[in-house]
């Protein structure tokens, strides 16, 4: 049973990536946007990119896990393709699992171009590989679970891409890609700290530098995983409202 569940995951995971994600505006529109957006805050002083780096990868994550995601299974579901699906010998939740690891490993692809880039154009050092690998995986996964949360909780794509942007700008200015959460005033700095991203960004940042604090990194990824449970809750629970 266990085999056939993962079986299941495994083809629709395929499925999604070869039909949904790679296509060319879906990765320039992951990799180009966080650029320009950097480049546009940075042009007077291009040396502060190098400090933008963990940030950029951030923003990549964010829209390479988001921009398909929110529309895929708002888009199945409108289609009928979700409940053709659902006739396979496969649980909902498997289903929702599969959704989720598309926009993952789509996700990862992203940022690990983003990754690239900031080593060799912006001389960032990740010096910690292993703590950099786990937070970006676990970033991956949380935002893509949100992305999931914003499919399943509207009917058309328009009101998924709509919603998602509600989601993903307002992280991309207050989780400390640009400025420190630290330096925000108080009321900015309470609703970064209830956005996911905030805690992505900590635990990139720590990952990159040679002293490395563990207590830091291991709250972040705490947060990060409770946001990540909370997701796929809610997400299970609002599909299966969504289908009956």
């Amino acid at each position: 049973m266990l085999i056939e569940e993962l079986r299941g995951v495994y083809f629709i995971l395929l499925k999604d990536l070869r039909a949904y994600y790679f296509k060319p505006p879906n990765i320039s529109w992951g990799i180009l946007f966080p650029l320009v957006l950097a480049l546009a805050f940075s042009l007077r002083n291009l040396a502060g990119l190098a400090e933008l780096a963990p940030g950029l990868v951030a923003m990549a994550a964010v829209f390479g896990t988001t921009s398909m995601e929110a529309i895929v299974i708002t888009f199945e579901r409108r289609s009928g393709a979700l409940e053709r699906l659902l006739l396979a010998p496969i649980s909902m939740k498997s289903i929702l699992v599969a959704k989720i690891l598309g926009g993952t490993v789509f996700g990862l692809i992203i940022s690990g171009v983003m990754t690239l880039i900031t080593v060799a154009f912006f001389r960032m050092s990740v010096g910690n590989p292993i703590c950099y690998l786990i937070s970006l995986i676990l970033t991956l996964l949380t935002l893509s679970a949100l992305g999931s949360l914003i499919a399943v909780s509207v009917k058309e794509v328009f009101e998924a891409q709509t919603l998602s942007n509600y989601f993903r700008f307002p992280m991309i200015f207050l989780c400390g890609v640009f400025i420190p959460v630290n330096t925000m005033p108080l009321p900015l700095r309470v609703i970064a700290h209830l956005l996911p991203l905030t805690y992505s960004i900590n635990s990139l940042k720590a990952s990159i530098t040679d002293m490395l604090n563990i207590q830091e990194v291991l709250v972040n990824l705490s947060v990060l995983s409770l946001f990540l449970i909370g997701f796929l809750i809610v997400s299970n629970i609002q599909l299966k409202r969504s289908l009956h």
